[in-house]
């Protein structure tokens, strides 16, 4: 049986092609007394079954339109829709998942230890079919995975992604799914994996029309910070969520799936059976990768099974090293920043149970995982988006210090992530964009440039009223990173030397990696910091300074220099800006 086979047999929900020419709806709606499938303008009875579900067999082609309507009220598009060629408020479309011919079938992914993360946004890129235009050059500067933001359709046709509301549709704003299947193929065929970001702790604010027949997928007695809180006490929706992810990795061959949020997600248990289940579905010998991004750093999940996690610690850490900030979550790291990025470097987590700075206990000691169990980065969506004004570090401290930063985030044991426009340079915002109608756009706009009241530089009414509109055309406009910057002068300055810190990691580290050990970190200053690992049969030093002034070295790192920023020739100082990372055979 193929993959694509394999998925849709196993699906549960939604319209699923049979192998006789009809197609299977079936919708969850315990709260409905009767459901009917309008399709090719009929109306058709469907069955209830004993779990609430609603299923009839009807014959109909790919792209076929279909609605449900509920109790004789309102037809809804499918929750479990593949396909929404008209947006949310449309028809939900049939989709055949074996029509694709997969170009690349026998690609089975890449190790852990050979990937060096690009997050980008699909729209931002020119959609699926933009992306694919710029896979060739991705491979070439050393990526050797793309992350896309999450693609599930949402409301507009501008978006982050984390205001899905369809998760099982690719986003139409972007293309047609099968043209998403065709920006895997390519990439697969160019050595590159592709992770994709799903969001399974809320859905988007416009668009969602599961609590009108099933209510029991949505908690009464909590919420979470975006809306109503998912039920994972209930079956059904766990099915809902294991099924969407096998989805992905199936029919689409998403190489691995980054969880947004996942300590939004209550009971925690859930996370275990998804990681069984997807488990038991993977082949022999296929490498999928599940990322977590969770602000609990439980670093028990980690060691059952899940592949790594996005490390907020070292980021928030080396931000506050680099520009000084010290509101907003910067707060928790702003005592001792350099203390902090040392840990990480050490340990995994700079929070392993201790008290934040509102008194929360937060993480689990990290110190047994290995290094590959941590994804790190200077810059991500969040960092640079949740800023008022989209500003990337580029404009916010000097060009050696951002260097000294991306060097370090490249040549570590742990698993390097970088943004959309980072490897040239680039300068654009990145600012949060939406395409709401009214009058929840105005509620966004206004709720946005409340959040940050708090912060001294927007106290005045007036600046915040210059916060860029997220609903604006134009917003979304100035968040392009345009890769053809790229290939022309300081981009294509940054792009060379970026193409080299890429290719040292592939050849001094990237082998390596899985026998990475941690040989201890500390910090040489209040900006800088050192640290060391076993790494096969030799030892990986790196020395960082994130400050204006030089720092004291016990002694210059023995063996191979493998890279350096700034690093002057006193081997008793690291000058400002400074980084070094030196390999020697290791001591018996």
């Amino acid at each position: 049986m193929s993959a694509a086979g394999a998925a849709t047999d196993a699906a549960w929900l939604g319209a699923v092609p049979l192998d006789d020419g009809r197609v299977r709806f079936r919708l969850w709606a315990p709260d409905a007394d009767a459901v009917e499938l309008e399709l090719g303008g009929r109306r058709i009875a469907m069955a209830r079954e004993p779990d609430g579900a609603f299923v009839v067999a009807a014959a109909a082609g790919a792209g076929a339109r279909y609605r449900y309507r509920i109790d004789g009220a309102d037809a809804v598009p499918d929750p479990a829709s593949r396909w929404q060629p008209d947006g949310v408020d449309g028809p939900s479309a049939v989709h055949d998942p074996r029509a694709y011919a997969w170009r690349h079938a026998r690609w089975h992914g890449r190790p852990w230890r050979e990937a060096v993360l690009y997050e980008l946004h699909v729209g931002a890129c020119g959609g699926y079919h933009g992306v694919r235009a710029q896979l060739p050059r991705l491979a070439e500067l050393g990526v050797t995975a793309i992350e896309l933001m999450p693609v599930a359709e949402f409301a507009g046709r501008r978006n982050w992604g984390y205001d899905g509301v369809l998760p099982y549709a690719p986003a139409s704003a972007y293309g047609a799914p099968d043209e998403l299947k065709a920006l895997v193929d390519e990439a697969h065929g160019l050595g590159l994996m592709v992770l994709l970001d799903v969001v399974y702790n809320h859905f988007g604010p416009a668009g969602n029309h599961l609590a009108r027949y099933a209510s029991g997928f949505f908690r009464d007695d909590r919420a979470s910070p975006w809306g109503p809180a998912i039920d994972f006490r209930r079956a059904q929706v766990r099915r809902f969520f294991v099924d969407n992810a096998l989805m992905w990795l199936r029919e689409y061959r998403f190489d691995g799936l980054r969880l947004d949020a996942v300590h939004a997600i209550e009971p925690p248990g859930f996370l275990d059976e998804l990681r069984e289940a997807i488990a038991v579905a993977t082949p022999a010998g296929r490498h999928v990768h599940l990322v977590l991004e969770n602000e609990r750093n439980q670093a028990s999940l980690l060691a059952r099974g899940y592949t790594a996690q996005w490390n907020d610690d070292f980021h928030n850490a080396l931000h506050v090293l680099l520009t000084g900030e010290d509101e907003g979550y910067y707060a928790h790291y702003a005592d001792d920043p350099a203390g902090k990025l040392a840990r990480v470097l050490g340990e995994g987590f700079a929070f392993q149970g201790e008290p934040d700075r509102d008194g929360r206990r937060r993480g689990e000691p990290s110190g047994m995982l290995p290094p590959s169990k941590f994804v790190v980065f200077a810059q991500n969506h969040d960092q640079i988006g949740n800023r008022a004004g989209g500003e990337r570090l580029i404009c916010l401290v000097p060009e050696p210090a951002l260097r000294a930063a991306l060097a370090l985030t490249a040549l570590t044991p742990m698993i390097p992530l970088f943004f959309m426009g980072e490897p040239w340079g680039c300068r654009a915002p990145f600012l949060f964009f939406t395409d709401f109608g009214p009058p929840l756009d105005a509620q966004v706009r206004e709720g946005r440039r409340r959040e940050f009241a708090r912060f001294a530089a927007f106290a005045d009414e007036r600046r915040r009223a210059a916060i860029p509109d997220p609903n604006a055309p134009e917003t979304f406009a100035a968040s392009v990173a345009d890769i053809a910057d790229a290939g022309n002068g300081e981009g294509a300055a940054w792009w060379a030397w970026f193409r080299a810190l890429l290719e040292t990691r592939r050849r001094q580290l990237q082998p390596w990696i899985d026998q990475a050990r941690p040989r201890g970190a500390r910090k040489l200053g209040p900006k800088a910091v050192q640290a060391a690992w076993a790494l096969g049969g030799r030892t990986l030093r790196v020395a960082a300074n994130f400050g204006d002034a030089p720092v004291a070295l016990d002694a210059w790192p023995e063996g191979e220099l493998v890279h350096a920023e700034n690093a002057g020739d006193d081997p008793r100082r690291l000058p400002a800006y400074g980084f070094v990372a030196h390999l020697a055979a290791a001591r018996s």
